[in-house]
């Protein structure tokens, strides 16, 4: 396994479905201080919201269903995220459910954090480990990507 050290400063993303935006604005409103200390990415509509209810800026991309998800999948992909904050509806599908799943997968494929609801978040956001350095563990997928296909 190799390692990718996250700063003290973490790159978070935040997306949230469209009946759960209020909750994650409450909450990072709530955590306004803390999060002042990290480098905020979001989704379109998420992302315009957060910047206005934090007076802070954030690095917006585009709406999920409009490739926003697969944008930050990428940035996750590339090592340039380090922790993925998603308040997703469970009651309600999506038409871009497929992207959502890839971006879960994403974050697990590269051992993120990742907080799927308020609680999640607020145990995430707390930890000792948000406030120095990590040395976060990546899997050795070599054999993977070395295979030959028949």
């Amino acid at each position: 396994m190799t390692t990718r050290t996250f700063s003290v400063r973490k790159h978070i993303a935040l997306v949230a479905h469209d009946n759960k935006k209020k909750e994650l604005i409450e909450w990072a409103y709530y955590n306004k201080t803390t999060l002042a200390k990290h480098r905020l990415y979001a989704t379109g509509t998420t992302g315009s919201m957060l910047e206005e209810a934090l007076d802070q800026s954030i690095t917006k991309f585009l709406s999920g269903p409009l490739g926003g998800d697969q944008q930050i999948g990428a940035k996750i992909a590339e090592g340039k995220l380090d922790v993925l904050i998603f308040f997703w509806d469970p009651m309600e599908s999506q038409p871009h459910d497929p992207d959502v799943k890839a971006l879960l997968r994403v974050a697990a494929t590269w051992n993120i954090p990742v907080a799927c609801n308020r609680a999640t978040a607020d145990f995430l956001l707390t930890s000792p480990l948000m406030h120095d350095k990590y040395e976060v563990l990546l899997p050795d997928y070599s054999s993977y990507t070395t295979r030959k296909v028949k």
